[in-house]
């Protein structure tokens, strides 16, 4: 059976996100508004009923000179993936954006297809034979996962694979690591970490740190960390004013869409991090840091207050988010993963990006691009 894909408004996208327990904050209506660069729409897919069954936050990003556009729907869309009709729900998003000029497709299904617990993980970093997480055993595969990958591949979709080493892909991360809170006290959540991070969390508390909420006004105070952060890690920064249209935009759709906490110590900001909510799912957004007195711990601080507040919140799932999937002990991001496992979280392996070349001669340029950049 076929759905009718036609836009929707903003209210209507809204109110289908609203009633759902978990959507990407990337395919919520007012994440277009972060984007100014590019073209949003809201779809939607009715039923025969002409019920509202499914939608998507689709970006439409133009070609220089040229009205083709890259159509990209991040984490998305929401559909029922594990629908007999998969074909039925694709097939018209396709036929509508090529009216629309796209001349590349690229989605990013919201299907988790495998899980490693925080065990697990460990375990895999201390084999000697295993250099990403995929070479060891998982403990869960979720059923269905390879179908859909596979009816994908024979509609003509292609799996974006990483476009370096480290394992992370140039759009969105395709390994996540989850905290689970949904039926958890927080002192069983708190039970779930490892040695080192309850030490680190009772060094930060007897040494005095205070993580607070801030609010719009302390986006500088962020993003001087953050700037200071991106320089030690080696990545490019985004500017102030990306994280106030982040804040405005997503914060005129739900006051409490976006958080900001920030770890005082001695007077002095240490540490800083964003947070986002949709439903039940919590997402540590970005975070920064400086390293001056980082024996105080502010960062698991920091943490451990976001936590109390999802939980607070009714969360299921706080999420830390990008995960590199090496495991190769030189690889500067191991510290990373290490970092947020030892929170008790899983490592979750999403299907990843497709994309769809409508037109092969402008998808082979643009890819050509994007491994030059």
């Amino acid at each position: 059976m076929s759905c009718h894909l036609k836009p929707i408004s903003r209210e209507e996208h809204l109110r289908f996100v609203t009633a759902r327990p978990s959507v990407s904050h990337l395919q919520v209506p007012s994440w277009g508004d972060v984007k100014p660069d590019w073209r949003a729409e809201s779809l939607g897919w009715f039923d025969e009923g002409g019920e509202l069954v499914g939608a998507g936050l689709v970006l439409l990003r133009p070609l220089p000179r040229l009205r083709r556009y890259l159509a990209y729907l991040p984490e998305g869309p929401v559909i029922d993936w594990s629908a007999a009709d998969l074909e039925g729900r694709l097939q018209p998003m396709l036929a509508y954006l090529k009216e629309r000029g796209a001349f590349t497709v690229k989605m990013g299904p919201p299907v988790v297809a495998r899980r490693w617990s925080a065990d697990a993980v460990k375990a895999a970093i201390a084999d000697p034979g295993a250099r990403r997480l995929g070479d060891v055993e998982a403990t869960v595969r979720e059923p269905g996962a390879d179908d859909v990958a596979e009816r994908l591949r024979r509609m003509g979709w292609r799996r974006t694979e990483p476009g370096d080493e480290e394992g992370f892909a140039a759009g969105q991360p395709r390994h996540v690591c989850q905290v689970p809170l949904a039926g958890r006290s927080l002192e069983q959540i708190r039970g779930g970490f490892n040695q080192q991070w309850r030490r680190n969390i009772k060094k930060a508390e007897k040494a005095g740190v205070k993580v607070v909420r801030g609010d719009q006004e302390d986006l500088s105070v962020f993003y001087e960390l953050y700037v200071e952060t991106a320089e030690r890690d080696r990545f490019v920064p985004r500017p102030l004013a990306y994280f106030r249209r982040m804040w405005t935009a997503l914060s005129a759709e739900d006051p409490d869409r976006m958080r900001l906490y920030l770890a005082h110590h001695d007077g002095e900001v240490l540490a800083a991090a964003t947070m986002l909510t949709v439903g039940d799912h919590v997402w540590y957004s970005y975070g920064a840091s400086t390293d001056r007195r980082r024996e105080v711990q502010p960062n698991n601080a920091l943490q451990w207050r976001m936590m109390c507040d999802a939980h607070e919140l009714g969360a299921a799932i706080y999420d830390f988010r990008g995960i590199t999937d090496t495991l190769d002990e030189d690889n500067h991001l191991l510290g990373l993963l290490r970092f947020k496992v030892g929170a008790g979280g899983e490592a979750v392996e999403y299907l990843g990006e497709w994309d769809y070349p409508v037109n092969k001669v402008l998808h082979r340029a643009l890819a050509l691009y994007m491994s030059r950049r």
